[in-house]
């Protein structure tokens, strides 16, 4: 069994750094209102005298059904109604799909997954059918493999006997991409029950050729409770019973992390968030006019944003910046330069750079424009640095309001917020602020004068090295 705390961290790496997989079952998608197996079956048991609460192979149950019906094609209208309806909000499916995440397996016949990365602005590559595997959607960021089928065509499902035993021949290279995936990557199985004879035989297959050498995958199990009026014995059988299941899927390299309700589920897919977005860092800030910044000059503001942005590159930060007068091309310069010596050219994976649009033809306001661009850019970052922040106006320097609200979004946004006062005007506004609410800045608690003082490019710089490490979840 692996801790929630060791899950969290692996999953955040593996999220990362790009080889973080989820296995959707049909638990995930319960809390938008659809049902599971078990209640997907239980009218076609009921037709056929079976009582489905008595019965576990409800694969044999579904062919039974077909075996008495002699076409399935009332399963097919089952499937249509059940998974055409109206959906509620799911906070679980909303993270996942939310997360840089590229791949995405599941069983489930409905659209849920695809429809959560749309409303995230992701376009996702959604394969149905072996045909679709050796075609790829342009500019696609995530692939949805729906190894069971589709509720658009519901006479191909995975659902009987019968489907499964010619899965083999159907649909070989759906069980041949998992099983790759699954020695790639690092898979969280979400709402599964492990019982399904596809999954089984891939797994096999994967123990067979890699033995003691598979990697690691994560699942969910509620710990069993004694129920109200329960007899102990039957309370100790289950108890047994999923321990030894536990046990039985780590020869799979599967870690079972047990919870004391499946509803924690949430709160730990907003850590895993919340863990991946400290890795993105965002340096709001600009300088028009140097002479008020002293002893800041226009070559050490450039050095020591340059060498800033080089720094917490070199430690695998990425960092988002929205080009600010003065400062921007120092950031750009300093985290290419280390991009391109030490990164192996990756650019998009340590740096994401938002300019201002500045001539505005659309029918959307400037300031209105603006904010949902910075509001894009910090809700990206677990981080926000502040440093300088003037401007002119009127032929007078003057505070930088930008940078203001760029402060007042990352505090909407729970981001860490570290503000270099040593720098003046607007970042010794944001430390003046935080030095009145020091209780909701905790982790700046004994920098505050140094932050305040501080003016050495290489003294500054581990400093708040030292303040983004000590706010790591892990």
């Amino acid at each position: 069994m692996a801790s929630i705390q060791e899950f969290i961290r692996e999953y955040v790496r593996a999220v990362s750094e790009g080889y973080a997989a989820v296995f959707a079952g049909a638990g995930l998608s319960r809390g938008s209102g659809y049902t599971n197996w078990k209640d997907l079956v239980r009218p076609l048991a009921t037709e056929i005298g079976l009582d489905v609460d008595k019965e576990h192979d409800l694969v044999a149950v579904a062919q039974y059904y077909r075996n008495e019906r002699g076409t399935r094609s009332s399963i097919n209208q089952k499937i249509l109604n059940e998974f055409t309806r109206g959906s509620s909000p799911n906070e679980n499916i909303e993270i996942l799909t939310r997360l840089p995440i590229s791949t995405y397996w599941t069983t489930n016949y409905d659209e849920l997954l695809e429809e959560g990365l749309k409303q995230n602005n992701r376009k996702a590559d959604i394969k149905t059918t072996q045909e679709s595997l050796a075609d790829n959607i342009y500019d696609r960021d995530a692939v949805i493999y729906k190894m069971h089928g589709d509720v658009r065509c519901p006479s191909t499902a995975v659902l009987t006997k019968d489907d499964y035993e010619i899965y083999g021949n159907q649909r070989p290279l759906f069980r041949t991409a998992l099983q790759g995936d699954l020695i790639s990557k690092t898979f969280l199985f979400i709402g599964f029950s492990f019982e399904d004879p596809n999954l089984d035989y891939v797994l096999s297959q994967i123990r067979i050729l890699l033995g003691e050498s598979s990697r690691d995958h994560y699942c969910f199990f509620e710990k069993v409770k004694q129920q109200k009026g329960e007899a102990e014995q039957d309370f100790t059988y289950k108890k047994v019973k999923q321990e030894l299941r536990i046990r039985d899927l780590r020869r799979y390299g599967i870690q079972a992390i047990i919870l004391d309700s499946y509803s924690d589920i949430t709160d730990i897919l907003k850590r895993i968030e919340y863990g991946n977005r400290l890795k993105n860092i965002f340096i709001s800030g600009s300088i028009t006019e140097y002479n008020s910044c002293f002893p800041w000059t226009k070559g050490e503001v450039e050095l020591f944003s340059f060498s800033l942005a080089k720094k917490l590159v070199q430690e695998n930060y990425r960092i988002i910046s929205g080009f600010g007068l003065g400062i921007g091309s120092s950031i750009i310069n300093g985290a290419l330069e280390e991009i391109m010596q030490s990164k192996y050219k990756h650019v998009d994976e340590h740096l994401c750079l938002r300019p201002f649009p500045q001539v505005i033809t659309g029918q959307i306001p400037r300031e209105k424009l603006w904010h949902q661009y910075r509001e894009n850019m910090i809700q990206q970052a677990g981080i926000a640095i502040f440093m300088f922040g003037n401007k002119i106006s009127d032929n007078e320097t003057i505070i930088a309001d930008g940078v203001l609200k760029e402060f007042k979004i990352a505090k909407e946004s729970n981001t860490i917020i570290i503000p270099i006062g040593s720098t003046g005007w607007a970042a010794s506004a944001i430390l003046d602020d935080i030095k009145e609410n020091i209780d909701n800045y905790p982790y700046l608690s004994e920098y505050i004068e140094e932050l305040s003082t501080c003016v050495e490019t290489e003294t500054l710089i581990n400093l708040i090295k030292k303040i983004i490490k000590n706010v790591q979840i892990f």
